[in-house]
């Protein structure tokens, strides 16, 4: 049994959900999303909220049974909070700037970086050294940031590069002489 899963979704005042054939959305204050739904998985829209059981009892409903519940509560936490996602720049002459819908990083190359928002995403740099990507979507959140520390990953001598605001970078010991 599926600890996550048992739990329904609860949802908000102010936040809507509707089932439509194999497809969930969730309307709020912050937009609305949709997401398809699995055959294996049973969804029901209740008063107390959303409610996701597996439809038969094989082994691989009951593995999507959590993840899916998890998808339907961050569509829910998504169009009533948002989420975002705070990366911080370190290293010398290494900063980043918005202009528009594009994203700007000068990185060490012998380029600067420009990058594209994707729609639905609102990138901000309160600072030169700091980039904060927010949405209602998570996983195109979670992929824009990974895609922005790809130019550039921490190494871990110096600890320069691109990192997750809280993210613990190991540090090696140079060479001795």
């Amino acid at each position: 049994m599926s600890r996550i899963g048992k739990r329904p979704v609860a949802i908000p005042s102010g936040v809507t959900a509707n089932i439509d054939g194999k497809t969930l959305s969730v309307k709020g204050p912050k937009g609305t999303l949709t997401m398809g739904l699995s055959d294996l998985i049973d969804y029901k829209v209740e008063d107390e909220g959303i409610s996701v059981q597996p439809a038969n009892d094989t082994q691989k409903a009951r593995a999507f049974w959590g993840m899916q519940r998890t998808m339907v509560s961050n569509l829910v936490e998504g169009v009533t909070e948002g989420f975002s996602k705070t990366l911080q720049i370190s290293g010398v002459g290494y900063r980043a700037s918005t202009q528009g819908s594009k994203l700007k990083l000068q990185l060490g190359y012998s380029h600067d970086v420009d990058l594209d928002v994707p729609e639905g995403l609102d990138v901000k740099t309160p600072d030169q050294t700091t980039i904060i990507v927010s949405g209602i979507d998570k996983q195109k959140v979670g992929q824009f940031a990974a895609e922005i520390r790809r130019w550039r990953k921490p190494e871990p001598y110096k600890g320069k590069g691109i990192k997750y605001q809280g993210e613990y970078i190991f540090r090696k010991e140079g060479k001795k002489k």
